[in-house]
């Protein structure tokens, strides 16, 4: 019996609708895929800050809820030097192949 060592989830940038209060707290609301298709975000479940790059990086996990089921989406924070960029938005996915 060979072993097959597990795939590792890899990361698919996606837009992300979202709105900003006027304290300036982020609620994402759909997210759209490479292909399209848009998945309205039922309810935001949790927030936390979270960086999956390790200390010194920046980040956010959403816990988020579409058509029932729990995802999350993380907010990936650009260096604060790039003013024109605030970040950018992705969830893991299954490696395929």
């Amino acid at each position: 019996m060979a072993f097959t060592r597990p795939q590792s989830p890899v990361r698919v940038f996606v837009k992300v609708n979202s709105d900003f209060d006027s304290a300036g707290a982020v609620t994402p609301r759909s997210i759209t895929w490479k292909d399209g298709r848009t998945f309205r975000i039922d309810s935001v479940r949790d927030f936390r800050p979270a960086s999956s790059f390790g200390p010194g990086h920046r980040g956010d996990c959403y816990i988020v809820i579409i058509k029932g089921e729990e995802r999350y989406l993380f907010f990936e924070r650009t260096n604060p030097i790039e003013t024109s960029r605030l970040g950018r938005w992705w969830v893991e996915c299954p490696a395929t192949g």
